[in-house]
């Protein structure tokens, strides 16, 4: 089995950390839009107060969203995970194509995040800044050569 740079290794426990979350997230959000009515009536009905900060908190944010609002987040989310796990896949097979696809989705991901760090600084938002850039950096200082056959 061939060796793999430590580097490489961590971004594919990244990525594939990351493609969990969002399949998590996406079936979470496909699973509220399709019992919202139930969610609704939960929230509604069932003293919370005290209980979990976190149910209130994710229930709030869940019923301030339409059902179509919902429907597309977790199809985005869907997607975003399947394209991260391809992602992670490829790395771990040291594909260039997969090379190329990591550096121009961070790429991409980076202005935005900086724009977010700027609007409103959070602890998570330059935990997930630095962990872009720092995989950004790490690719395109090891990304692989063109192989010649002569």
């Amino acid at each position: 089995m061939q060796k793999r740079p430590f580097g490489l290794v961590a971004i594919v426990f990244y990525k594939m950390f990351v493609a969990s979350l969002l399949m998590v997230t996406a079936i979470a959000l496909l699973l509220a839009m399709k019992n919202y009515e139930g969610l609704q009536d939960f929230a509604e009905n069932y003293e919370l107060e005290g209980k979990v900060g976190i149910i209130q908190w994710v229930l709030d944010k869940i019923l301030n969203f339409d059902s179509r609002t919902l429907q597309f987040s977790g199809i985005g989310a869907m997607v975003y995970a399947i394209v991260t796990a391809i992602e992670a896949v490829g790395l771990w097979h040291q594909k260039r194509w997969a090379h190329i696809l990591v550096l121009m989705l961070v790429g991409i991901s980076i202005p935005p995040e900086i724009y977010e760090l700027v609007k409103g600084f959070s602890a998570l938002k330059s935990i997930v800044f630095v962990v872009n850039v720092a995989v950004f950096w790490y690719l395109v200082r090891t990304f692989p050569k063109h192989k010649t056959h002569v």
